[in-house]
């Protein structure tokens, strides 16, 4: 919602000084029908040709993103914790075994089922299940296995990010499209030479809107929406470094209290609770086999 705010209050703030200092708006509305088609046609052609299948698809559903923020809230990241510490407790006292009946069949977890908005984030579920089953298996290096989980963190990442920084990039070529939009806008001037000063006057007007809705567009609409989805997933993969260093802090042989703060220190300023609360929370959670 702020955001959609923020675009309208700088359009408003823009055309609003600009007809009030005496510009001629309606040359603005003659123009952009006509030339707005051709900026954002060409912008939206590259975009297609700079992206793959898979970021075209996602594009429409990372600007919705944009301006709904963050999936995971406050709620999100303490349930997290207490997830994290669930299991890591249950390892700690009953052994490796008795967390493979949970990481088999996650959804019928009586441990994950109790987290449904977590269980529904396949990314994270995976993240955790795969590394318990390596431990069944074993494999209980902890540099290892941080290594392996940085790997898989930096690809869901790059994967993620893929539209914002197509959106960057389209942002980036608006200005240069915008020029192009205005160099044939001057072609069709020149064609017309013969006609009086006034109109000439008009028709310039006219082709340098496409210079101006190219700037515009790139730095008031597109390139924040870039620079905010981009934002949004870097905030979002703060969740998943909880869960590699609770993991990791674990395969070390720390208490799950101590696991537990290794986590909280990844969860963002503004939503991390107060070790106090920390406590509280796990001191009422029951582990049951």
């Amino acid at each position: 919602m702020i955001g959609i705010i923020g675009i309208l209050g700088t359009i408003v703030i823009i055309f609003g000084i600009y007809a009030m200092s005496g510009g001629k708006i309606e040359i603005i509305l003659e123009a952009a029908p006509h030339e707005m088609p051709m900026l954002m046609g060409g912008a939206i052609g590259a975009y297609m040709v700079a992206n793959s299948t898979t970021v075209l698809k996602a594009t429409c559903k990372e600007i919705i993103k944009t301006f709904k923020g963050p999936k995971w809230k406050k709620k999100d990241y303490r349930e997290l914790l207490c997830l994290m510490f669930t299991l890591c407790k249950l390892m700690k006292s009953k052994g490796m075994i008795s967390v493979e009946k949970h990481i088999e069949k996650p959804s019928e977890s009586s441990i994950f089922s109790q987290y449904p908005h977590i269980i529904h984030d396949h990314f994270a579920i995976d993240m955790i299940c795969d590394v318990l089953r390596t431990l069944t298996m074993g494999m209980e290096n902890p540099n290892t296995i941080e290594d392996n989980l940085d790997k898989q963190l930096e690809k869901h990442h790059h994967e993620s990010t893929g539209a914002g920084h197509g959106l960057q990039g389209m942002s980036d070529g608006l200005p240069a499209i915008g020029i192009v939009v205005a160099v044939l806008g001057v072609v069709k001037t020149m064609a017309s030479i013969n006609e009086p000063p006034a109109v000439l006057g008009a028709m310039i007007g006219g082709a340098l809107v496409g210079t101006f809705l190219g700037v515009f567009m790139s730095y008031c609409v597109v390139g924040p929406i870039a620079l905010r989805n981009l934002s949004i997933h870097a905030e979002e993969q703060q969740f998943y470094f909880i869960i590699r260093d609770v993991l990791v802090a674990h395969l070390k042989g720390l208490a799950p209290q101590v696991s537990m703060e290794m986590g909280r220190a990844q969860i963002p300023s503004h939503f991390q609770p107060s070790f106090l609360e920390m406590e509280e929370m796990t001191s009422t959670i029951k582990v049951e086999g």
